[in-house]
């Protein structure tokens, strides 16, 4: 694994002036230009220096503890395919089969949980490592959790997959989207007709009842014992239905999957933001949510059909948040963020593991950006 790259050797320290409109706020920046790739080296080699287990194989929750959660290691495996997607370097293909020895011995020697979201990024995760090193083993872990996850899915609320096995009428956007965005990647590999019907009926539901179609924004989930629907909009949520509207998309070619994702991608943007920065929505759980916004946000960027128009201003609008990340909101000896991409931790005890899967989540989307050629 490559040692962590310092500020000096991740920038490439030649001042450069532009003036770059998001959203008619213009930007002047004479900052040293980011060299994006060695950026996004240091920052997934300081997830792994800060926070990876050596000895039972999974991500910390702190920098300075051993403490285990289960869903932010999905996040922690998709920055690792990330990078070795991004650089084929093996040193980081390398912790994929301990990581799938440690979080499942850690988990109680199974994948299977009691919340139905965390599963879902557990599959999404294996399912992508799946395809990085054709091993069956990680197909097997999705397909378990899969048949898992769809017994969630009950006719209260009209339908929807529940949040966790204990509240079977609380129908959250959390633990649809990310279902919906499985369902149509499972039919997309191995073309089973039935989960193309799961994304699409997943879909249908969270758009009907959780979507708001005058502006775009996602609502939190439907208690549906008493019919309320909560009002908190999280970039998490809007995220992950940018995610499922573009998979379908990819599927059917039908417009109006793409029309819902920029719906959602420019509510986001306009609404969960000061000063074109992504909200600091919390700590714990919270400090995941910007990094899960980006993946799919990057995966709109990307996709076939978004006119160029809108294509130019998403780019813009996540590499401005990307370089006052690394500008400002990165401690350069460690490569460590926190929620707040405007300020940089100082000490190791003030960033945890949420916060630096969606630091490096950013970082690795600035990367993959710039080597696609989609961003200056």
């Amino acid at each position: 694994m490559k040692k962590l790259i310092i500020m000096c050797l991740a920038c490439v320290a030649v001042l450069s002036s532009c003036e770059e409109d998001y959203n008619n706020i213009v930007v002047t920046d004479n900052r040293y230009a980011i060299d994006w790739n060695a950026a996004a080296d240091s920052s997934s080699t300081g997830l792994i220096s800060n926070f990876w287990n050596a000895t039972s194989n999974y991500f910390n929750y702190t920098a300075t503890g051993t403490e285990f959660h289960y869903w932010p290691q999905a996040h922690g495996l998709d920055v690792l395919l990330d990078a070795y997607e991004r650089t084929k370097d093996e040193s980081y293909k390398s912790y994929f089969d301990k990581w799938f020895t440690g979080v499942k011995t850690k988990n109680g020697n199974t994948f299977l949980n009691h919340f139905y979201d965390d599963m879902q990024w557990n599959a999404l995760s294996m399912l992508r490592a799946y395809n990085a090193t054709n091993d069956e083993k990680y197909k097997t872990a999705t397909i378990v959790l899969w048949e898992d996850i769809k017994t969630g899915w009950n006719d209260k609320g009209g339908g929807g997959i529940a949040w966790n096995k204990g509240e079977l009428n609380s129908k959250n956007a959390c633990s649809n989207g990310p279902a919906c965005i499985l369902a149509a990647r499972l039919y997309q590999q191995f073309n089973d007709a039935g989960d193309l019907e799961w994304a699409a009926k997943i879909y249908n539901w969270e758009k009907e009842v959780l979507f708001n179609p005058s502006n775009g924004a996602i609502y939190d989930n439907l208690n549906a014992s008493t019919g309320v629907i909560s009002n908190y909009i999280s970039t998490y949520n809007q995220g992950t239905f940018i995610g499922s509207a573009v998979e379908l998309y990819k599927i059917t070619g039908e417009k109006t999957y793409l029309n819902d994702a920029v719906k959602a991608a420019n509510y986001t943007i306009n609404k969960l933001t000061a000063n074109r920065i992504l909200n600091t929505e919390g700590n714990a759980d919270l400090a995941l949510f910007k990094g899960i916004f980006v993946r799919y946000f990057t995966q709109l960027i990307q996709t076939p059909g978004l006119d160029a128009a809108t294509k130019k201003r998403f780019v813009l609008f996540l590499k401005y948040n990307a370089n006052e990340l690394w500008y400002t909101g990165t401690n350069k000896q460690y490569v460590v963020f926190k929620s707040d991409w405007k300020s940089a931790p100082y000490f190791l005890s003030e960033t945890e593991l949420n916060a630096q899967l969606s630091g490096s989540m950013l970082i690795e989307a600035a990367a993959l950006l710039k080597k696609s050629g989609d961003m200056d």
